[in-house]
């Protein structure tokens, strides 16, 4: 089996790391546990079934996915998404190549704009106040390039481009697995 060659169901069997529920330090922890105790050769398979979480524990995850395969490139990580892969499960899966990313047959992703939800209090000097707003655009912004980095992994050697994924996800873009495959942005549907 090459790093790129299509799997077969039987290769999703027994996969080495088994996540469900909410993308949080929970998640995280067990990840890292499976992952450390996973096949150091080989295939090994990463199944998420989730409805999101924080997206930058996702983006630890995916950090791991890569810096895994790049320090072991006898090791092929693959991903399989069960049922629900919304939100920073989409993002958690963007780290991985699309060759290397399957869907159970059903399976929805959804992808969104990262949230936010503040109040701004203005009190004081105006000139701090000026610092107030500016330092919360810099957040926004920060934010946003970190949100795009992600749709752009996510689309990469795809048929989407990140103008549809920037156009669709404020209203939150539902992609079933066939879809997902026929738009390239995973390698197969088990």
């Amino acid at each position: 089996m090459t790093h790129d060659s299509i799997l077969e169901p039987a290769d999703f069997r027994a996969p080495a790391v088994l996540l469900a529920g909410p993308v949080d330090q929970a998640m995280y922890a067990s990840f890292r546990d499976q992952l450390n105790k996973a096949p150091q050769e080989g295939l090994c398979v990463v199944e998420l079934s989730t409805l999101g979480g924080d997206p930058e524990v996702a983006r630890m995850m995916g950090e791991d996915v890569r810096f895994h395969s790049d320090i072991n490139p006898g090791r092929r990580i693959v991903f399989l998404g069960k049922a629900a892969i919304y939100s920073a499960g989409t993002t958690f899966m963007s780290f991985f190549a699309r060759e290397n990313r399957y869907l159970s047959r059903g399976t929805r992703l959804m992808i969104h704009e990262r949230l936010m939800n503040c109040t701004l209090g203005l009190n004081g000097p105006l000139t701090t106040c000026i610092a107030s707003v500016e330092a919360k655009l810099h957040e926004l912004q920060a934010s946003i390039a970190i949100q795009n980095e992600g749709f752009e992994n996510l689309v990469r050697g795809s048929q989407v481009t990140i103008e549809e994924v920037l156009r669709r996800a404020p209203s939150n873009w539902y992609i079933e697995a066939s879809e997902a495959r026929s738009l390239g942005l995973i390698a197969d549907v088990i």
